[in-house]
Parts: structure tokens; sequence; C-alpha cells
């Protein structure tokens, strides 16, 4: 099958993804919710569930972006594994007297994402345990957390009903979402603001946290120097990842990087996203590679579709 063929089969009927490269952290102990919310920017309750969220610098800058599960028996974090060597000294530093635990859980743990399916639709596995969550713009479920020695006849019924999504289709769903990605769009220089994650990961009515301070002035101000914005390429070349952005009359001037870029199946054409400077010329676009390339790009909404 196609790439093409491989989308519209996850669109109409979903898709799995072993997680298995993330890094995972365990929390336990009575006062693990407590913890955590003095460490990350969206506000825990304690009740069952998948979420995003931001750990942050006192300076408001990102240390990762993470998604939180809470489960009956525990805390997961789990996040890139590009900060599989920070995370853990980042969300332990802090553990003094404490009930509270935390133990990297990477290698032991599965981590299994079903891509557009709803929890209804497994009701009929009722040993296992589902959350609902968005990980690539599509909404979908992860299932509790596996020992990955046990995880061989769940992938093998999960597999039966759903194709396996590769991580170049993973690529296309989120890049058409409009996702960042850590190495991408984000890194320990990165503003929530700018990535748009303070939109979706961070909770302003909460209580403290490291960086909240930054990150709520950055709101009261209303605005960061540069944004993540959206491209498209309007006579169908493509779009160079880490082209810098500039006007085609003032080519020298620098507004900007593309970051990621991919061919969105949806739209049918190439895509990218990058950063552009406040206040920059929206008009008269262009992409220009390291190679000496120019490609002409047009600014659109994000997320794609």
């Amino acid at each position: 099958m196609s790439l093409a063929d491989d989308y519209a089969a996850v669109r109409k009927g979903g898709g799995v993804i072993d997680l298995a490269s993330r890094v995972k952290l365990w929390f336990t102990g009575n006062d693990r919710v407590r913890y955590l919310n003095g460490q990350v920017t969206a506000k825990l309750t304690g009740a069952n569930g998948v979420q995003h969220a931001c750990v942050t610098t006192a300076k408001g800058k990102l240390c990762a972006d993470v998604f939180i599960g809470t489960w009956p028996a525990g805390i997961v974090v789990d996040a890139d594994a590009a900060v599989a060597s920070t995370l853990f000294p980042r969300l332990g530093k802090y553990v003094v007297a404490d009930d509270v635990e935390i133990e990297d859980v990477t290698a032991s743990t599965a981590l299994i994402h079903c891509v557009g399916v709803a929890v209804e639709q497994m009701n009929d596995e009722p040993s296992w345990t589902f959350a609902p969550v968005n990980r690539l713009g599509i909404p979908g479920i992860d299932l509790v957390p596996q020992l990955r020695e046990g995880l061989a006849p769940i992938w093998e019924k999960l597999t039966e009903r759903f194709p396996v999504v590769s991580e170049e289709l993973a690529e296309v769903f989120r890049i058409e979402s409009g996702i960042p990605r850590w190495g991408w769009e984000l890194d320990e220089n990165t503003l929530p603001a700018e990535a748009g994650l303070d939109r979706t990961h961070v909770d302003f009515h909460k209580g403290c946290y490291i960086g909240q301070e930054v990150i709520s002035r950055i709101k009261s101000v209303g605005h960061v120097n540069r944004s993540l914005r959206g491209f498209v390429s309007p006579n169908g070349e493509p779009i160079p990842r880490g082209a810098r952005i500039a006007a085609a009359e003032a080519p020298g001037e620098s507004l900007g990087t593309i970051s990621s870029a991919t061919f969105s199946v949806g739209l049918n054409r190439p895509v990218a996203m990058g950063y552009l400077k406040r206040n920059a010329v929206e008009a008269g676009l262009c992409a220009f590679g390291g190679d000496g390339s120019m490609v002409p790009v047009s600014l659109h909404a994000l997320p794609f579709l």
C-alpha cells in the first residue's frame, strides 16, 4: 500500500502505534499529584486520564512537552526520547520531604496509542483500560501502560483490528495538525507561547509551579517575538526543512526558519511549519534552502486540517 492508502485507512478506521521510544517516568507515593502540580503547567486533579503539559525552567523556557497519564496505581509522564537524560533529574530535583518515588520505566513499560479510535470501540476487551487523548491531532486513546514482557498478545489483538501507523505517516498527521515536536519546533530555548502550547498545555488558574511567573507575564503582555506558523507551497515544490524564510524582495533579511516539512495527503500539497518573527511581512515569502534553492511559500492557518 502507498502512504496515501495508509493515510486513508487510518483516517477511516483508526490505527495503532507502539510509543516504545518515548521516555516514561513512573510516579508513586501519596504526594505524587501535589508534587507534580508544582512541576508542570497543567492542573492535575488525580482523576484518571491523560493530559498535555509543559515542564519549564524558572525562566519559563521548556524542559519538555509531556503527556501525563494518571492511573490507579500511579502516574506516568512520557516525553520525546530526546529528553531522556534531562527529564528525570529535572522532575526529581525538588523532591525533598515529599512522599514521592520516581522510576524510569522506559525500557520495561510499553505505551500504546490508538489513533482515531474511541474508548467505546474497545468495550469487547473489558480487561483493558483506555483513556481518551489526542497525540497526533486525531482523537484517540492510550492503553494503560503495560509491561513489555506481557505485551505480545495485546499487540497481536490490536494489530488484527487496526493497521500499524508508521513513523512517516505519524509525521504527516502531526504536521497536518500543527503539533510541535521536540528537536524540530521545540527545544530548551522555546517559550510555550511561541509554539502555541499556552493554548493547550497551560492552566493559567492553577497554583504555583516552576516557571509560572514568567509564563503568566507573557500572557499579560500579549505577544512573543516569534510564533509558530504554517506554510504551504502554492506551486507544489517541496519545502526544505531548515530553510530560511525571507521575503523575495529582501532575501538577505531572515524572518524565520522552516522546522518541519512534509507532503500533506489531506491537502495534496507540500506543507511546513516554522517560526516567523513578530510583525514580519506576510506576503511574498520564500523558503531559501542551504543549496541555494528558493521555494515560494504562503502562510496557512494551523492546523492545516
